[in-house]
């Protein structure tokens, strides 16, 4: 080895990065390594450099890093919220618990999924690794304990007795027991071997949401919403303990004291011995969120809602420091593996580094735009990773307390961070349904565009305009993808945002019951029109931009004059929330669609209503009326799109669709109709004077049903994790070339597509 090539190397690294990262579609459709593979991999990658030629049906790039993230792979296959993740002992595995009722077993070297612990009938709520990593432990909602063997995935065991939900399974430390904790106010332990329950611990009078072994396995300590923790002796199954008021307990490293923390403010020690209470820790002037023992045994830290860390010498029962400085409830404290710091995770969005000797902050780490819910030391304490409700984790040097790693991907809060027993892995579970896994010593991601979840192009197609559960708007210019205006001041979610015809407004309907009206020209607010008692779910303009139309949870229709932001007009008749308005091409009408399953017709001269049309079963989301005014199309919940005849009030069509349709627009020759899942073809379209003619033959048409970008309802390019849209965040532009998708994490991503660059053959059949 010591004559090896150094460039080889890099490139064998940068390989396996780039397999890890687009595993998933190499399994599935292999060829799209050329196109996806290359074409979202980061700008430095030795293999992009190397092996990427322009793809010439492809002629506006998405952004992508310049170099290789912290995160090594995203672990996808749930299909519900991932709870949490374990790795196995040796870290060669990872579990991952969810709420689609599995377990999943991942290959941490590679990222395989190798094994779906499929048996469970209801949501599992925890698994854990046995001591030797062969058995994995699972809890679950359906009643039962199950056991699965690690290396087959087979269930090799099914824990049955409990008559009501099972919140947690531990190992005794030689492995020999499983003790489960349930809301059938029981423990119960089991014989690992044979499957057979060999004792229930009863006396607890609510839910047990938690059972640990003492480090020797001679004591179980069970945690009650009978605001008790008892003690168990495992040999006998007889109660030796009763620490009445607290509702968590934690095991001294010598198993000879117990902690448990209260909402009556108060810690308390126990002898595990003899179960006597040997101390009352008292100081706190809040509910304690947990204690937590040092590695020596010698102090506990304890996190509590008055803000505060406090520690206490175990031997004396007395309080050695305070650890002030958070400015909110502190949810956790964890000491470093050699006991000389304490890391406390609050929802004032810090995690906050303590000195245990003199009980001085000796780091605030900073970044975080949300509370954050824990915080772990790597083995070598060298490290802290700390989970937050921003999406993201990140990680921070200990020595320093800065950040050393933010590892933005999730797109949902992370629910718990941990790392691999060598430190060089760190695994986090997420509502996201997905589990990460990242690397700890490498790479950096750029930046993302926080919170923005859906895009609408202006009339001219040079600008975008994305509304943010942020509470902002911000303007990206097409041609180059930068922002060029954010819309600030709603106090809530803005739910949609639309250009004036001459491009020059922007409105954005809000769930603060406005809208706010932005002058694209300066980026800047020039009115605020304030009126609505619910949330306000759309607006439109009027074809010569002088009124704003609103739809709002209020079950009203709101008119409004631009020049002034007066409210004109109320349009009151729905009977639950309004979903979407638009006006007719030549502004004498207005129609909204409602939750009520109708659309509504109005004359906006006079604000009064001229028709109903009904026949939808479901929500009406959407309602568009033809470029003549002729006709009117509406979406629903029904999985139907109905054509209705403007003067004869009647349906005069009816689709079908495999989906829910949410966004419609008619074409510009009212042919056919332009929706988020592809074009839908009309048996006929009505033009001026009346006559009905037979719809064109359509041209080219790009969708994001999914994963994938289509074409003409046929797999163009597969998109990343990252790169998904969110809910309905997809657009394109008139022309039918340029596709904008905002994902839920935040970034806006535009691809522009030459359908004359396209070869024919890959449009006649879809890809594998």
């Amino acid at each position: 080895m010591g004559n090896y090539d150094p460039r080889l190397l890099e490139l064998a690294y940068d390989a396996k990065r780039f397999i890890l990262h687009m595993r998933s579609i190499i399994e599935i459709a292999p060829l799209q390594v050329y196109y996806t593979g290359l074409l979202f991999t980061p700008r430095s990658s030795l293999i992009r450099v190397g092996y990427f030629k322009n793809i010439p049906w492809v002629t506006m790039e998405p952004k992508v890093a310049d170099v290789w993230s912290l995160l090594i792979q995203t672990l996808e296959g749930h299909t519900g919220i991932v709870t949490s993740a374990a790795f196995s002992p040796d870290g060669k595995l990872v579990a991952s618990v969810s709420r689609d009722d599995t377990v999943r077993l991942w290959d941490t070297s590679t990222g395989k999924e190798c094994g779906v612990l499929e048996g469970h009938t209801g949501i599992v709520n925890s698994a854990v690794f046995s001591p030797d990593g062969k058995l994995v432990a699972s809890a679950s909602e359906d009643t039962t304990v199950r056991l699965w063997d690690t290396s087959t995935g087979k269930e090799c065991g099914v824990l049955e007795g409990h008559t009501s939900v099972v919140n947690s399974a531990a190992f005794s430390p030689n492995g020999k027991l499983v003790a489960s904790a349930s809301n059938d106010n029981t423990v119960r332990l089991w014989d690992t071997s044979t499957g057979k329950e060999c004792g229930v611990l009863e006396g607890h009078t609510d839910d047990v949401y938690s059972a640990k072994f003492s480090p020797n396995g001679k004591l179980v300590a069970s945690a009650s919403d009978d605001n008790t923790v008892r003690l168990w002796d495992t040999s006998t199954g007889k109660e030796c303990g009763v620490l009445e008021g607290h509702n968590s307990a934690v095991f001294s490293p010598d198993g000879k004291l117990a902690a448990s923390a209260s909402w009556d403010d108060t810690v308390r020690l126990w002898d595990t011995a003899t179960g006597k209470e040997c101390g009352v820790l008292e100081g706190h002037t809040s509910d304690v969120n947990s204690p937590v023992f040092s590695p020596d045994g010698k102090l506990v830290a304890s996190a509590s809602n008055d803000n505060t860390v406090r520690l206490w010498d175990t031997s004396t029962g007395k309080e050695c420091g305070v650890l002030e400085g958070h400015t909110d409830d502190v949810f956790s404290a964890v000491f470093s593996p050699n006991g000389k710091l304490v890391a406390s995770a609050s929802r004032d969005n810090t995690v906050r580094l303590w000195d245990t000797s003199t009980g001085k902050e000796c780091g605030v780490l900073e970044g975080h735009t949300g509370g954050v819910y824990s915080a772990v030391f790597s083995p070598n304490g060298k490290l802290v990773a700390s989970a937050s409700e921003d999406y993201t984790v990140r990680l921070w040097d200990t020595s320093t307390g800065k950040e050393c790693g933010d590892l933005e991907g999730h797109t949902s809060c992370v629910n718990s961070t941990v790392f691999s027993p060598d430190g060089k892995l760190v695994a986090s579970a997420s509502w996201d349904n997905t589990v990460r896994l990242w690397d700890t010593s490498t790479g950096k991601e750029c930046g993302v565009l926080d919170g923005h979840n859906s895009a609408v192009f202006s009339p001219n197609g040079k600008l975008v305009a994305s509304p943010s559960s942020g509470y902002t708007v911000r303007l990206w210019d097409t041609a180059t993808g930068k922002e060029c205006g954010v819309l600030e001041g709603h106090t809530n979610w803005v739910n949609s945002a639309v250009f004036s015809l001459d491009g020059k407004l922007v409105a954005s309907a809000s769930d603060d019951n406005t809208v706010r009206l932005l002058d694209t020209a300066t980026g800047k607010e020039c009115g605020v029109l304030e009126g609505h008692t619910g949330g306000v779910k759309s607006a439109a303009f009027s074809p010569d931009g002088r009124l704003v139309a609103s739809a709002s949870k209020d079950n009203t229709v709101r008119l409004w004059d631009t020049s002034t932001g007066k409210e004109c007009g109320v349009l009151e008749g729905h009977t639950n929330w309004v979903n979407s308005v638009v006006f007719s091409p030549d502004g004498k009408l207005v129609a909204s669609a409602s939750d009520d399953n109708t659309v509504r017709l109005w004359d906006t001269s006079t604000g009064k209503k001229c028709e109903v049309l009904k026949g939808h079963t479901r929500d009406v989301w959407s309602a568009v009326f033809s470029p003549d005014g002729g006709l009117v199309a509406s979406a629903s919940e029904d999985k139907t799109v109905r054509l209705w005849d403007t003067t004869k009030k009647t349906t005069i069509e009816i689709i079908e669709t495999y989906d829910m349709i949410r966004i419609l627009k008619f074409s510009n020759d009212g042919t056919h109709l332009h929706t988020r899942h592809g074009i839908l073809q009309l048996k006929s379209s009505l033009h001026a004077g009346g006559n009905r003619e037979l719809a064109h033959t359509l041209t080219h048409s790009l969708y994001v049903p999914d994963y994938w970008i289509t074409c003409n309802m046929k797999r163009l390019l597969w998109l990343p994790v990252d790169y998904r849209r969110y809910c309905s965040a997809s657009a394109v532009n008139d022309t039918g070339n340029l596709i904008v998708i905002g994902s839920r994490s935040g970034r806006v991503t535009f691809i522009s597509i030459d359908f004359t660059a396209l070869p024919a053959a890959y449009l006649q059949a879809s890809v594998p």
